[in-house]
């Protein structure tokens, strides 16, 4: 095997395949990554069992074949070089080593058996669809911050992906939550996507994935089972294993009766949050939402810190409310709110805000309140 290529696309690209490779393994072969050299440039491959990314980039092939070399040192390496470098890299023997040079550097690293590189399997896919690329990081956006990171709620350590209906036309839903907030996003579905199973793509894979899509203006192609899912785009693909379990029946915790609507300058009013925030207990993050006609009144206290308060014009015209929440949370939900303003619909300081983009009807998220 020999060939060269820019270091910039090397560089690229292992940025994406090395990070699914754990730190810590107990199978030597997972540490690495699998480089083949071929008529398509060169393929670079990282697996960790559950999560396998392979990627396809530029390169001048000299002499086929295949490798494997420890994929963070050698992420490391490349990560290193100078921009505009050429990185040439070859395995001139049967000693185990691959050689990278670049200029006047030079590495020999250790090579694994591509033989033991596994491969994935699993069973047939049985749908697929295409989705906008920009559709897919927005379904991921604005729903990855409410996963939950416990363990013992596996099934909610991840998004929930499946079909629905929102009055009475089909859609494609992502649905995140943690207990504290919920977030529910949704599309047209796709063509091909009718009958697809619902899924829950594990938050690593969710995390990789909104990676390895950041740059790209390709449609991304969705094949999926009740066990696997495949996205494909450009040179790149990604397989992942879905989490096994049953995601709750999160209808039942968005609120239908809550009368109490205010709407307010999102802008203002998360910055008015961040600073009354800054006085709150760092275990707790509460901060009092008062409303009344016109006006709400945020407010944040602790023994250590002090107080604060600030007044915001808003519009309501409901009945007095006084209602708490974790600031850290809002400001999570308050994030995904690209509109001017958001509206609130409440009921009481103990029952689940719904919190809405007024410029979009396609999103809506749920926050318990708290204590204060």
């Amino acid at each position: 095997m020999k060939l060269s290529i820019e270091r910039a696309q090397l560089f690229k690209s292992l940025q994406h395949v090395q990070s699914v490779v754990e730190r810590r393994n107990t199978i030597p072969i997972l540490s690495n990554v699998k480089l083949v050299a071929g008529d398509a440039g060169l393929s670079l491959n990282a697996t960790d069992l559950d999560l396998d990314i392979t990627e396809t980039v530029p390169a001048e092939v000299a002499e086929p074949g295949a490798t494997t070399a420890p994929a963070h040192i050698l992420f490391d390496i490349v990560r290193k070089l100078p921009d505009g470098a050429v990185v040439e890299i070859s395995t001139p023997g049967e000693d185990g080593q691959m050689m990278l040079t670049s200029g006047r550097s030079r590495f020999a690293l250790s090579a694994l058996s591509v033989d033991e590189f596994p491969a994935m399997t699993g069973g047939a896919l049985t749908h697929f669809f295409r989705i906008a690329a920009a559709d897919l990081r927005g379904l991921i956006d604005r729903t990855r911050f409410a996963i939950a990171v416990e363990e013992t709620r596996y099934y909610l350590n991840g998004i929930f992906l499946h079909q629905s209906a929102a009055e009475g036309v089909p859609v494609l839903r992502a649905v995140a939550t943690d207990g504290h907030r919920l977030a529910r996003v949704e599309l047209p579905l796709p063509e091909g996507a009718q009958g697809m199973p619902g899924v829950i793509l594990p938050r690593k894979t969710v995390t990789e994935l909104r990676k390895l899509i950041e740059d790209t203006a390709a449609d991304i192609s969705v094949s999926l089972s009740d066990s696997r899912v495949r996205f494909a785009f450009d040179d790149a693909v990604m397989s992942s294993k879905l989490i096994d379990g049953t995601f709750p029946d999160y209808e039942r915790v968005i609120p239908t009766d809550n009368d109490k609507v205010l709407e307010v300058d999102c802008k203002a009013f998360s910055q008015a949050v961040d600073r009354v925030s800054a006085v709150s207990s760092e275990k707790s993050r509460a901060v009092k939402v008062q409303v009344q006609n016109g006006l709400v009144k945020l407010s944040a206290s602790s023994p250590e810190s002090g107080s604060a308060e600030e007044e915001l014009e808003a519009a309501y015209d409901g009945a007095p409310l006084e209602i708490g929440f974790n600031a850290r949370y809002l400001l999570d939900i308050m994030g995904q709110i690209e509109g001017d303003a958001a509206r609130f619909g409440m009921l009481d300081a103990a029952s689940p805000t719904v919190v809405r983009d007024v410029a979009d009807a396609s999103a809506v998220y749920v926050l318990m309140p708290m204590r204060v």
